[in-house]
């Protein structure tokens, strides 16, 4: 097959993922330009900033920095249930930020990728911070932040944290996927 065939079977294939997307509930992605260098160099400053005013709990800093879209969920890395946008109300918010005190945060960029509307980075967080009323103690975890253009402002659609940034073992992995925490 032609170089030029195989390319409109392509972008035909392209345009029936859209038209897809669209009949099943999802938007229909308007072809826009990809992310620019500068669009994922500023997401991944944006990032770092934001979460280390969490880490001390300041909330406005990191609202300020971060938006998040109608859909956003949330994979807490302490487990459970996603958080979905919704769930977002200013009081969790505020109890979010109570719960983060005087944490001090540094953002290592594992990988990012770009397209016309999304952005995603793979990121490990190392931050040192009182959680929950415990005292300040290392809590590096593996993030994965996918960002969504809306109009001109890259929003937060999903953030997924765990911290198993130090190997386990296929045994400790199996014990705790079938929520055995000893």
């Amino acid at each position: 097959m032609s170089q030029s065939r195989r390319s409109i079977l392509a972008a035909a294939g392209c345009l029936a993922t859209l038209e897809i997307a669209g009949s099943v509930g999802f938007p229909a992605p308007a072809l826009a330009a990809p992310a620019t260098a500068d669009d994922v160099a500023e997401l991944i400053r944006r990032s770092a900033a934001a979460h280390a005013a969490l880490m001390r709990g300041d909330l406005g800093g990191y609202r300020a920095l971060i938006t998040y879209t109608d859909d956003f969920t949330l994979m807490s890395p302490f487990g459970g249930a996603p958080t979905l946008g919704s769930d977002m109300t200013n009081e969790r918010m505020e109890a979010m930020a109570r719960f983060f005190r005087n944490g001090t945060f540094e953002q290592e960029l594992v990988q990012a990728y770009g397209s016309a509307e999304i952005v995603v980075l793979a990121v490990i967080e190392r931050q040192n911070v009182e959680v929950g009323g415990l005292p300040a103690q290392e809590w590096p975890l593996r993030v994965t932040l996918v960002y969504r253009r809306e109009g001109t402002e890259w929003r937060l659609a999903h953030r997924h944290a765990d911290p198993l940034v130090e190997s386990i073992s296929l045994e400790r992995a199996a014990a705790l996927a079938q929520g055995k925490t000893e």
